[in-house]
């Protein structure tokens, strides 16, 4: 069975969709998306079938994924602070327990389909889609130092963390206001 989605964007042979629900036939092409983290953040960064179940088929998840030819070649998952309570870090974001934000848990395009406009359309799609939200105001995430000064709107870096989820990677985490 393939996932239910719905198409949001598309252009010849890219497309955008909002995943409704993840099926298991989806899973190999997701978990490979992500192998492309591997090198740079470990095997941590590597989407498990139960980590597919618990961040794209949560109810109030943000799951969309990139296709070209109907490939999967990347994803974008926004999660409300509140579904990450068993994080440290979490419970010291000035916004926790107030439900107006979402956090971008994982965003990714797989390597061969960078720097082409694919990864910026999907970020797009993805901010215009939590813009539409009534009740959230900010998107966060953690990012490598330095990533989000190239980020458009309000932005804000709140702290850094000098070795994020075990990488040995200096990540910022920002906060973007939302229109």
């Amino acid at each position: 069975m393939h996932s239910s989605s719905t198409i949001i964007a598309s252009s010849g042979v890219f497309q955008i969709e909002f995943l409704k629900q993840v099926h298991n036939q989806d899973f190999n092409e997701l978990i490979k998306v992500s192998k492309s983290l591997e090198k740079e953040f470990g095997l941590r960064a590597i989407l498990t079938e139960s980590t597919i179940e618990k961040y794209f088929n949560q109810s109030k998840s943000l799951p969309f994924i990139a296709r070209y030819r109907s490939e999967i070649i990347g994803y974008i998952i926004g999660i409300p602070l509140e579904e990450l309570k068993q994080e440290p870090w979490v419970r010291t974001e000035k916004n926790y327990g107030k439900k107006n934000t979402i956090y971008t848990y994982a965003f990714v395009i797989m390597d061969s389909f960078r720097r082409n406009g694919y990864a910026k359309m999907l970020k797009k799609v993805f901010l215009s889609k939590a813009e539409k939200l009534e009740e959230i105001s900010y998107v966060t995430g953690h990012v490598l130092k330095g990533i989000s000064s190239n980020f458009s709107g309000n932005i804000e870096v709140v702290s850094t963390v000098k070795n994020w989820q075990g990488t040995g990677k200096e990540f910022e985490y920002y906060r973007r206001t939302l229109s």
